[in-house]
């Protein structure tokens, strides 16, 4: 197939769970099939998306002049375009200079299908054009807006996260509906969009990992020590070590005072950084170039998410190391997990911390929980078999195209 692969925001490096899933994803179908990989994103220094040429047989960028994240030009911007219809996370991105090379790029070639990765790209897809157009939703995106409102505390915030919310709410009603086929990341994710979509048009691919990278790897863990992994500049990540190290931490400290948490990922918050001043036992490490280690030395990884959407890869990575995960119902949301088998789930902080101590107290129940995890994803969630459920879903949805064109046209 020739594929035309639609991204805002970038793809490398592949450092959120987003950017991972379609990174391993597409590296895996530029085996077999021709990708065009287009792109548009804040311009950066280093910017390593030319060097995705030695991967796909054409790499298409569009740089874009960006305000910073949480910077006063973004509140600035986002004020500018209080007005629009359209969520801020897709109106910053879909501008007309990356319409105009999209459709430039879109009259010279000819693809099998579009495939318009995440929703924040989608305002720029000609929904109209005569090619397969498949959505990949890597969240509900409206879900994680509902969440941020339901437990912001600051009314600003509060305001902004329902405006978003609501916003985003029809952005996904339109834009699903305008696709030939939509990709779910997980059953509760598309059970979330069933509602107002054909059931035909819907289908789930599951996460995956990288079962050869994220391997056990024969270090000594730290005695009562916790790991956390994620990009910490997303707002779900920050959210989940605030409300740990608030709520639960202390919980935990009453029955093991010795507990320390590494909260691993780029670009924490100047909040977190004054938390972990504070709290000694916390320690943030920023970016690093490799999570291994770090997962690796930690006796078990948390996931104390209360917002969220999709799948969270951090999860899968864990247990492809033979790590004990503990996370809450929405951290753990939409992956094929048992609680008590391979990971253990507690929505309630007395819950979440007497599951974090049962498990540092007890080894041996942490390798029968680690050795079902890296079981659990080894036989059936490696990228390469991922990779090929989604390849049969992009041709099952070109060849659907072009059985209803031809019916269209009463050919």
């Amino acid at each position: 197939m020739k594929i035309l692969w639609v991204k805002a925001g970038g793809l490398v490096p592949p450092d959120t769970g987003g950017k991972i899933r379609s990174y391993n994803i597409l590296r895996e179908l530029a085996r077999s099939h021709s990708i065009t990989f287009f792109s548009f994103y804040a311009a950066h220094d280093r910017d390593l998306h030319p060097d995705l040429k030695n991967i796909f047989d054409r790499v298409v960028c569009v740089p874009l002049d960006l305000p910073a994240a949480k910077s006063f030009a973004e509140m600035l911007d986002y004020g500018a375009r209080l007005l629009s219809s359209q969520p801020y996370g897709i109106t910053k991105y879909c501008r007309a200079e990356v319409r105009r090379s999209l459709h430039a790029l879109l009259e010279r070639e000819t693809y099998d299908v579009i495939l318009c990765d995440f929703i924040f790209a989608a305002a720029v897809i000609p929904w109209n054009w005569p090619t397969p157009k498949v959505l990949f939703t890597h969240n509900v995106e409206a879900d994680i807006w509902r969440r941020h409102y339901e437990v912001a505390t600051n009314p600003i915030w509060k305001a902004i996260s329902r405006r978003e919310w609501r916003k985003m709410e029809g952005a996904e009603r339109r834009y699903l509906g305008l696709a030939d086929r939509v990709l779910t990341v997980s059953e509760s994710d598309r059970d979330a969009f069933a509602p107002f979509l054909d059931l035909g048009k819907l289908t789930v691919i599951p996460t995956g990992v990288d079962v050869d990278y994220f391997q056990p790897m024969l270090v000594e863990e730290n005695a009562n020590s916790l790991v956390f992994t994620g990009s910490m500049d997303w707002l779900p990540n920050e959210d989940a070590i605030l409300y740990f190290v608030d709520a639960i931490l202390p919980l935990i400290k009453q029955q093991l005072p010795e507990v320390s948490l590494e909260v691993v990922g780029r670009s924490p918050s100047r909040k977190l950084q004054a938390l972990a001043e504070t709290e000694k036992s916390v320690r943030l490490t920023g970016w690093v170039e490799d999570i291994r280690p770090f997962v690796a030395r930690g006796a078990a990884c948390i996931v104390p998410l209360r917002i969220g959407g999709g799948t969270r890869l951090k999860i899968f990575e864990a247990m492809a190391m033979k790590k004990t995960v503990i996370s809450t119902s929405v951290g753990a949301e939409g992956l094929p997990v048992s609680s008590g088998e391979n990971i253990l789930l507690a929505d309630t902080p007395n819950d979440f911390a007497d599951s974090v101590v049962s498990v540092l107290r007890d080894p041996s129940r942490r390798q029968r929980l680690g050795t079902a995890a890296r079981t659990l994803v080894q036989e059936n969630y490696s990228w390469p078999r991922v990779a090929e459920t989604f390849a049969r879903t992009l041709h099952d949805a070109a060849i659907s195209f072009s059985r209803d064109l031809k019916s269209f046209n009463g050919t």
